[in-house]
C-alpha cells in the first residue's frame, strides 16, 4: 500500500471515530488556513534553500553545507510525534531509503519538537536518516511555512494528551505546514510539495521520480 493510500484510510478511520465537535473544530481550522495561505510567499522551486544549522536527535549541530557534501536532500517538514499522518510519512520514507541513497539523495525530517523528543520519534520508527530539531521554527519560517494553530485547537491536544510545553518549549501551538523539498547538490530547490491540508503528503514514489530527473 502507497503513503497516499494508508493516509486516506487513516483519515477514513479518524472521521469514522472520531467525536464530531473533534472533526468540526479541526475542519474549520484547516479550513481558515486554506482561506488565508498564501503559496506565493513561499520558498519557490528555483531559489536557495536557506542556510541552517540546526541540532539532531542526540544534540549534534547539523548544517545544510555539511549535509549536501553527500549530494542532494530531500527535506520533510512534520508538526509532531502525536502526528498519525506524519508518522506514516516518516515511516513510508525509512521503507525506501536505500533507494533515495542509491540516486544520491540524503533524507532529512525537520520539526519544530526540542531534540530530546526527537530521538524518540527517531528510536520509535527505527529511522536511520537525519531528523532535525527547528525549535520555534524559525527555519520554517523563512521558507513561509508555518501555521499558527488556533487556540480552538488546545483543548484537542490536551485530551491527547499531548504536552505542548514539554515537546516544543512554548505554548504557541505553531507547527510547519507538511512539505517536502528536494535541494540539489548546489543548494537549490528543484521540487516541492506543499499542501495545507495535514492529511496530504508526498508519496515517496514521487519524490524518488524526481531524483531521477536530477
Amino acid at each position: 500500500m502507497s503513503l497516499t493510500q494508508d493516509l486516506q484510510e487513516t483519515y477514513i478511520n479518524f472521521k469514522e471515530t472520531a467525536p464530531e465537535a473533534v472533526l468540526n473544530t479541526l475542519g474549520s481550522g484547516v479550513q481558515e488556513l486554506k482561506n488565508v495561505f498564501d503559496p506565493s510567499k513561499t520558498i519557490q522551486v528555483g531559489q536557495g534553500f536557506p542556510s541552517f544549522e540546526l541540532k539532531d536527535a542526540t544534540g549534534k549541530l547539523v548544517s545544510k553545507d555539511a549535509l549536501l557534501e553527500d549530494g542532494a536532500l530531500l527535506i520533510s517538514f512534520y508538526r509532531g510525534e502525536w502526528c498519525p499522518f506524519c508518522n506514516l510519512e516518516l515511516r513510508a520514507l525509512q521503507k525506501r531509503l536505500p533507494e533515495f541513497k542509491a540516486k544520491g539523495v540524503s533524507l532529512v525530517a525537520i520539526s519544530p519538537q526540542l531534540p530530546d523528543n526527537s530521538i524518540s520519534t527517531v528510536e520509535k520508527h527505527e529511522l536511520q536518516f537525519t531528523v532535525l530539531s527547528d525549535v520555534e521554527n524559525k527555519l520554517a519560517r523563512q521558507l513561509g511555512i508555518v501555521w499558527s494553530q488556533p487556540d480552538t485547537f488546545r483543548p484537542l491536544f490536551q485530551g491527547l494528551g499531548v504536552d505542548w510545553q514539554k515537546l516544543y518549549g512554548n505554548e504557541n501551538l505553531e507547527v510547519p505546514i507538511p512539505a517536502t523539498f528536494l535541494v540539489d547538490k548546489d543548494g537549490v530547490v528543484r521540487n516541492m510539495f506543499l499542501d495545507p491540508d495535514y492529511t496530504k503528503r508526498l508519496d515517496p514514489e514521487t519524490a524518488l521520480e524526481w531524483a531521477t530527473k536530477l
